[in-house]
Order: structure tokens, then C-alpha cells, then sequence
């Protein structure tokens, strides 16, 4: 009797090496690892990004003194060399947005060419970045000393609350009430405008005039009153 053969089995599977293991299972966590770093990157990335700022609108410069000036002192002279000027504060501050210059009691010099002497001063005052004009604010007083002496007495004076000086014209202004005392009288004027250079005195508007009676006239008539009528203009001699 012929024995018989055991049964044919599969072959073994062979066992592959642990170095191939972790090359296969590398090769296919590696794509997935990739994007995770790429994804992590980005998001950082988006995170430490400056943001763009919006166009601010510029902001309207501020009307602050860049500088201040203590017991200050500003001339002006002819193209001769000969002083016309002078303009002198306690304190002077400069703002630069409008280029002005605003001064605590300031007093304002003009000199003519005759000798004569202007003076003006007041409580406070604005100026243009070259003094070129000036405007007096607050307890405006104006004295004319014909021969350019301040310790004699003034022939023209006059007073009020505001005053425009323009320097190089020597020409002073005013469009609100003030009183003149000079040439034998006292007027209470509305408005006027004096010019150093040719003596004149004009003012319009309207106003009031008081004048002293002159040797020789009635003791009944000690003074003369007369309604101003516009424009009136008088003239230094």
C-alpha cells in the first residue's frame, strides 16, 4: 500500500526588515506632516503680520507757541539806514500755524523824518511774522511828541480799545470809537486813521468835538461844540 504525501501548504510569508517598516510607514506620514507644518506656518505667519493702516486724515495743526521771547525787542530801518521802528514787549510768543506773533504789553515807536515820535502801546498785541502790522488791543494810548521828546508835553493823544498800526506806512488806524485830544480840543470820534508821515488826521462816522475858547471870546461861550460830520480830516502843523 503506497503512502500517501502530506498536503501542499502556502509558503511562509517572509518577515520584512524594521528598517523598511519605518521607511514605509515615514513615506506615508510624511505628505500629512508636510501640510500640518505648512498649515501651522501660515497661520503664524497671518498672525505676526502687521496690519495695513487705514489713510489717518491730517490732523489740523495746533495754534501753540514754537517759542517765547522775554523783554524782546524788534527795529525796523529805511533803506537810508535812518530807524522808522521799533517794537518793544514784555513777552513775545511765536505760532507757527498762522506765522503771528502775540505780544504782552507791547509799545510801538515810529519815528518820522522830521524828529517827530510816535508812541503806542497797550495791553496785548498781534503781529504778522515781520512786524509789518500790528494791532493793539485793550487800553490803547497814542501820544505824538512833535520834537521827539516823551518828557515834553504831546501835541496829539489819542485813546480807545483797538488800534491797527501798518510800520512801514506809519499809519495808524481804528474802526471803533476813540477819543483825540489835541489842536485845542477834545473829539469823541467813531472811527479814524492818522498818518504819521503827513500829520493827517481823518475820521468818519460821525462824532463829537469840544473845543477851548480862545483868548478874547465871550466868557458866555467858554467852549464850542460841534457834531463831527464824516469824513473830517485835520492836519498836524
Amino acid at each position: 500500500m503506497a503512502a500517501l504525501a502530506p498536503p501542499p501548504t502556502s509558503p511562509r510569508r517572509r518577515v520584512q526588515p524594521l528598517l523598511w517598516r519605518l521607511q514605509s510607514m515615514l513615506a506615508s506620514y510624511v505628505p500629512l506632516l508636510l501640510m500640518a507644518m505648512l498649515a501651522g506656518f501660515t497661520w503664524w505667519l497671518i498672525k505676526n503680520t502687521p496690519q495695513l493702516e487705514a489713510p489717518r486724515e491730517k490732523a489740523a495743526p495746533k495754534h501753540e507757541p514754537d517759542y517765547r521771547m522775554n523783554g524782546f525787542e524788534v527795529e525796523r530801518f529805511s533803506s537810508d539806514g535812518r530807524l522808522t521802528g521799533r517794537i518793544i514787549g514784555t513777552e513775545m510768543r511765536h505760532y507757527p500755524d498762522n506765522d503771528t506773533l502775540e505780544i504782552d504789553a507791547p509799545q510801538l515807536r515810529a519815528y518820522g523824518k522830521q524828529g517827530e515820535l510816535l508812541v503806542a502801546d497797550a495791553q496785548r498785541g498781534l503781529s504778522n511774522g515781520d512786524g509789518s502790522e500790528v494791532q493793539l488791543l485793550g487800553d490803547v494810548k497814542v501820544k505824538r511828541y512833535p520834537e521827539g521828546d516823551p518828557s515834553q508835553p504831546p501835541d496829539l493823544e489819542l485813546y480807545g480799545e483797538f488800534l491797527h498800526a501798518f510800520v512801514p506806512q506809519q499809519q495808524i488806524r481804528s474802526h471803533l470809537p476813540a477819543r483825540v485830544i489835541g489842536m485845542g480840543g477834545e473829539m469823541q470820534v467813531k472811527s479814524f486813521v492818522y498818518d504819521q508821515l503827513t500829520g493827517r488826521l481823518s475820521f468818519s462816522g460821525g462824532g463829537r468835538a469840544t473845543f477851548a475858547a480862545r483868548p478874547g471870546t465871550r466868557a458866555a461861550a467858554p467852549a464850542a461844540k460841534a457834531a463831527a460830520s464824516a469824513p473830517t480830516a485835520a492836519r498836524k502843523p
